[in-house]
């Protein structure tokens, strides 16, 4: 199997699983819709970007909060959500649904001990202070705190610069995780991030995940009521203005990036459900 085999049967597990998360969000009544590289690939290609390799979805905390403690009862057979709170080595303060008996194997996950199946991300979206000072502490506090979980777990962190700078990067985060071990705690650093999530009297009405929190903020207007996309030939729910949710996440999202830049990010190892397997 070479690399574009692996890639297209990877998104046809997960479009499995897409299907599976649209059937159990139904029963459970929350509401949810493709977000950030999906939502992009379901408007420009109507369906994965050709080159992506993962699916996400997003909520809002309420609901996020609902499917945390339902959707465990409803899944069928095969299939199990797993956080920071409920799975070993676990970095991300957002949710991933498993597909149970597959491996989806990085070098993070490596370090971090986490047995990771092939996945689809849930992302909660969490309201912005109504004060501004407040807001920069917040995101300042999520940021940091997400920062210090993937260091904790790994020293083998994806970092935004290539060539000398990037491995001077990546040099720095082997070091930061050998410190972070020694002086961080894992609960606490949890402890940390949840206290950017703020009582319903000190939310604006603009929201951010906070995993990604250098993200342009979003208003629920925006999201909701969800619309209707095709994505590989099924139909699932949008953010409900659409262009306007890619113009502010991706600005001229209609066009491709260059050529170098269409990377897929596929792991060390992949075993897939049928029991057959790639090497990286």
């Amino acid at each position: 199997m070479n690399q574009q085999e692996a890639l297209e049967k990877l998104q046809q597990e997960e479009l499995d699983m897409l299907v599976v998360l649209r059937q159990v969000c139904e029963q459970i009544g929350v509401p949810w819709f493709l977000d950030s590289g999906s939502a992009l690939g379901a408007a420009r290609h109507q369906g994965f970007i050709p080159w992506d390799d993962d699916i996400d979805v997003g909520m809002l905390r309420d609901d996020y909060e609902r499917f945390l403690r339902e959707a465990p009862s409803v899944l069928p057979g095969g299939y199990s959500l797993h956080t920071f709170d409920n799975t070993h080595g676990f970095a991300g303060m957002f949710a991933k649904l498993y597909r149970d008996g597959t491996k989806f194997v990085t070098q993070e996950t490596l370090d971090a001990g986490c047995e990771q199946g092939i996945f689809i991300d849930v992302f909660p979206y969490d309201a912005l202070a109504i004060d501004p000072k407040q807001r920069r502490q917040q995101i300042r506090n999520v940021r940091i705190s997400q920062y210090l979980s993937y260091l904790y777990h790994s020293g083998h962190i994806v970092v935004p610069h290539k060539g000398l700078l990037g491995k001077l990067e990546k040099a720095a985060c082997r070091c930061a995780h050998v410190i972070v071990r020694a002086v961080c705690n894992r609960e606490r650093i949890r402890d940390r991030f949840n206290k950017s999530i703020l009582p319903k009297s000190q939310q604006s009405e603009d929201l951010i995940i906070f995993a990604w929190a250098g993200m342009q903020p979003l208003t629920k207007e925006i999201l909701f009521p969800t619309s209707a996309a095709i994505f590989c030939n099924r139909q699932f729910p949008v953010p409900g203005q659409l262009e306007y949710y890619l113009e502010t996440m991706y600005g001229n999202w209609r066009e491709l990036p260059a050529k170098e830049d269409r990377r897929s990010h596929l792991p060390l190892r992949l075993v897939f459900s049928n029991g057959e397997s790639w090497l990286a």
